[in-house]
């Protein structure tokens, strides 16, 4: 099995501070499904673990116990073979025996995968790995102990929230994200899947940078061969993906699946009250809930529109294999040709939704593009509806900057150079217009376009104050996520 690590470099510096920490630590690291988690922690630490434990799905306590007891054989084969306990209380006293005989003052790593799963309804599995912690582990400053798992939610509010045994006991968190465009490309040339950086995004708007998906994508094959064979076959690895993603992380998926379909009919984004209306859900608490654990499991993420407040917030869905499922692989997307539907409207309009979201997770890039990565800024966007004899106007990317300038960000997804006609450029005034006008701000407006290949040469590029090419989303940055 090659265990090479691509990319994931603020990751690893994480990893690399704990191994040599003097400190007892206890690090969360969650992460949507199929990202990676697990293979980073095995990989990296593959020297340094002392015992290992994956919970079973929808498991029942006597089996998560058998196989806590399974592992501890495993992994200590010179003591005696330990009995099934029927408690984790039992448990954990039996991991602390054989901690005991561990000895040497260099870090060792106890790793519980999929701790969700471990925690069956009425187990006490919480409250005796508290205990274990807080009366054992703390008195050992050469352990180190990592609980992983996809459902994002239970983590924070189990265990990083936590108000008992463990309350402010993690000592650090990783969110594993999926692959930057820069860890994508990487990732391919180690498996010698040479392929230019067109090609690249445009298996990226469909698959994101989720390892798992990536990993299916054949050498010799074009982007297009690729998303064919992964999406349209009957035995595509992504054929049926979405009937287990959101089921896999969350116990009642229904709502979340809903939240989701809505965000995938609204390109522009929805705020909590339109997802309301639109979804037909639950108001509340559900609601809040449900969006908090979508955006905590990377699925949507958070804007907040220009000079507005908390409560005019949008959601965008920015995880592309959902996007993609919805609009062309649900109902009789796998009985069309992926040819023809390239050559539909629908398939236009996501294209330039997917890419706007490429750039949205790339803004670091973009910043450095535009040489202001050391200016502070704040990134939003801007929607004017029509009224009282204002025309209606969308932006969806302003990069606010700290010194008296916005760039105002026109993305487009082309296959070549995007060429701008005298109508789209009197849009363009007159969106800048109304901007300046409704927002009455008085910084410098420059007019940014992220485009795949440029802006062609002509009369009205002129009105274009700055370019970002796509070959500028794949440089890598000293801190990857913006």
């Amino acid at each position: 099995m090659d265990t090479t690590i691509i990319g994931r470099q603020d990751e690893l510096t994480i990893l690399e501070r704990l191994l040599h920490s003097r400190e007892p630590e206890l690090l969360a690291i969650y992460g949507r499904r199929r990202v990676g988690k697990t293979f980073l922690i095995r990989s990296y630490y593959h020297q340094h673990l002392v015992f290992t434990c994956t919970g079973q799905p929808n498991g029942k306590t006597r089996e998560q116990l058998v196989n806590f007891a399974e592992q501890l054989t495993l992994h200590f084969p010179e003591q005696k073979t330990a009995l099934i306990p029927t408690t984790w209380q039992q448990a954990f006293s039996s991991l602390r025996e054989r901690l005991d005989s561990l000895k040497g003052g260099k870090k060792k790593v106890i790793f519980f995968d999929e701790l969700p799963w471990l925690d069956t309804h009425k187990s006490g599995f919480l409250s005796a790995f508290g205990y274990f912690w807080n009366a054992y582990i703390t008195q050992r400053s050469d352990i180190l102990v990592i609980i992983c798992g996809s459902a994002a939610s239970w983590i924070i509010e189990k265990v990083v929230n936590n108000r008992g045994g463990l309350h402010n006991r993690i000592t650090q968190r990783i969110r594993l994200l999926p692959f930057t465009l820069h860890e994508t490309q990487a990732y391919l040339k180690h498996r010698n899947i040479n392929l230019d950086h067109y090609q690249i995004l445009r298996l990226y708007m469909v698959m994101g940078g989720v390892p798992a998906y990536l990993k299916a994508v054949q050498r010799g094959l074009s982007a297009e061969q690729n998303i064919e064979k992964c999406c349209f076959s009957k035995d595509g690895i992504l054929t049926n993906e979405f009937n287990n993603l959101y089921v896999a992380l969350f116990n009642n998926p229904d709502n979340h699946i809903e939240v989701i379909r809505a965000l995938s009919r609204k390109n522009k984004g929805l705020t909590r009250s339109e997802i309301l209306k639109v979804g037909k859900l639950l108001t509340g608490g559900t609601i809040t809930k449900v969006l908090t654990e979508l955006e905590e499991s990377g699925f949507i993420q958070k804007t907040y529109p220009f000079g507005k407040q908390e409560k005019d917030s949008l959601f965008r869905l920015i995880d592309e294999y959902s996007l993609f499922y919805l609009k062309f692989m649900e109902k009789d997307g796998r009985q069309r040709d992926w040819s023809d539907i390239q050559m539909t409207q629908v398939y236009t309009a996501w294209g330039g939704y997917a890419f706007e979201n490429i750039c949205l997770k790339h803004v670091g890039q973009i910043k450095t593009a535009l040489q202001i990565g050391g200016v502070i800024t704040n990134t939003s966007s801007w929607v004017q509806s029509g009224r009282g004899g204002v025309p209606g106007a969308q932006i969806d990317m302003l990069i606010d900057r700290a010194d008296k300038c916005i760039n105002v960000c026109e993305m487009k997804f082309s296959t070549g150079q995007f060429v701008i006609d005298k109508k789209y450029a009197d849009s363009l005034q007159d969106k800048l217009s109304v901007f300046r006008q409704t927002t009455a701000t008085r910084k410098t407006l420059f007019l940014t376009f992220i485009t795949t290949y440029g802006v062609a040469n002509n009369t009205y590029k002129t009105r274009v104050d700055a370019e970002v090419t796509m070959d500028a989303l794949f440089t890598l940055l000293r801190t990857n996520r913006p």
